[in-house]
């Protein structure tokens, strides 16, 4: 047995114990601790408030887990899955959603400090899409800003994410703060892609067990990193759960589908790149390969086009310079992950982080050129594993940006119909 195998085998054990209440109970304790430091050492207002509000939800499914788990043997629908279900419901609600509305009410009632910068930056690429047609400031447009805000004049985004906006462009009011629909759209796409799995005209055999798929939204939602983001900032969370849908319409079959969904994501954000190569290589093993690549890179390119057709080398200043570090000003995000490391301590440690980085995409290359992935799951391990790769060996990151690994990796058991063991740990591609 390897090392993998025991690894899948551990995470199964561990998933799996007391009917996966022993980790549901593990994961609120854990996040109401995270969320109760945070409240207390946090150097970011946003942060904070998140905090003071998250860890009472996270220790309230503490409370009713532990419950669940006394009554497991006198009353058992109160342990099933639907009764997790439930829990995980009132959890998003109470540590994600509940704090998104209090901070975008008081955002709106004069708070400055209840929100963070992407925010303001959706906000406006909204309201500059509605008047000039183009979410982007050109070069000259953000010199002109003063120094202090010229950092909030670009808009390192693709195109469709101004679309999140256009209802402050409308109206200022506290629900048309891009958060608010940020976690509309998330809720409306997570939903669809657990329809699509559990779509009840699909062979019982066919269909992911039941527990595996609540196991992959509690990742996407009740996750600390998850629900931070999604009240603090949130313009992740759409294109992590459209990259969820698409591997969840890869799981039955749909690879055009699947390509329409990755491409929406890609028309928000260049995270979802990678997973729309992936999934390029997923439909080639199935001569689906056109039908994946017409929507996966077909959307985002069409999506440019206005933005290229207004002003193109505004385009370019925060598409493509600014993000590779030539804007007139730095990128914030600065997590001390390895590749920041190398690159601020080493001698030429740009270019070591940078040539550590293309190794590993090297690799990642070769790896789905020789074996390209077969099922939906092997294909949600490497989207995960080639992104954790990549976030902690980029010079410039964000601690927030491991919601998408660990996501996807978690998302992998929910791709597999029952009876065929999978794990975040596992080898997929023997599924």
């Amino acid at each position: 047995m390897t090392a993998l195998d025991r690894a899948a085998r551990t995470w199964r054990a561990v998933d799996s114990a007391a009917g996966g209440l022993a980790l549901d109970l593990g994961l609120y304790a854990v996040s109401a601790a995270f969320a109760a430091v945070t409240a207390a050492t946090s150097t970011l207002p946003p942060h904070r408030a998140w905090g003071s509000v998250a860890a009472l939800g996270y220790l309230l499914a503490a409370l009713l887990v532990a419950g669940q788990l006394l009554a497991r043997r006198s009353r058992p629908a109160l342990t099933a899955t639907p009764a997790r279900w439930a829990v995980t419901g009132l959890t998003w609600a109470t540590t994600a959603l509940l704090p998104l509305v209090a901070q975008s009410v008081q955002r709106a009632s004069g708070r400055t400090d209840r929100a963070q910068e992407e925010v303001v930056v959706v906000e406006h690429a909204g309201i500059r899409l509605a008047d000039t047609g183009t979410p982007y400031l050109g070069h000259d447009a953000i010199a002109a800003l003063p120094a202090d805000e010229r950092l909030l004049g670009y808009t390192p985004y693709q195109p469709g994410m101004a679309l999140f906006g256009l209802p402050r462009a409308a109206v200022d009011a506290w629900w048309t703060d891009s958060r608010v629909w940020f976690a509309l759209v998330t809720a409306l796409v997570l939903a669809l892609a657990v329809a699509v799995l559990r779509d009840p005209r699909r062979l019982p055999t066919d269909r992911p067990a039941p527990a595996t798929v609540l196991r992959g939204v509690q990742a996407a939602t009740v996750l600390p990193v998850c629900a931070l983001t999604l009240a603090t900032g949130g313009d992740d969370l759409p294109v992590l759960a459209l990259c969820l849908l698409a591997l969840a319409f890869a799981a039955v079959g749909r690879p055009g589908a699947a390509g329409v969904a990755v491409g929406l994501a890609g028309a928000l954000k260049l995270f979802a790149w990678p997973v729309a190569l992936v999934l390029i290589f997923w439909g080639a093993t199935r001569r689906a390969g056109l039908r994946v690549t017409a929507g996966a890179l077909g959307l985002p390119l069409l999506a440019l086009v206005p933005a290229l057709l207004v002003d193109r080398d505004a385009l370019v200043e925060n598409v493509l310079r600014f993000p590779l570090g030539h804007g007139l000003v730095t990128s914030p995000a600065q997590s001390p992950f390895p590749g920041h490391l190398v690159a601020t301590t080493l001698p030429a440690g740009r270019v070591v982080a940078g040539a550590l980085l293309v190794a590993v995409g090297l690799a990642i290359a070769v790896r789905l050129l020789r074996r390209p992935p077969r099922t939906a799951a092997a294909t949600a391990l490497i989207c995960g594993y080639g992104l954790l790769a990549a976030i902690l060996l980029m010079p410039s990151t964000r601690f927030g940006y491991l919601l998408y690994p660990l996501a996807l990796l978690v998302w992998a058991p929910a791709l597999t119909p029952t009876g065929v063991p999978v794990s975040p740990t596992g080898a997929a591609g023997r599924a």
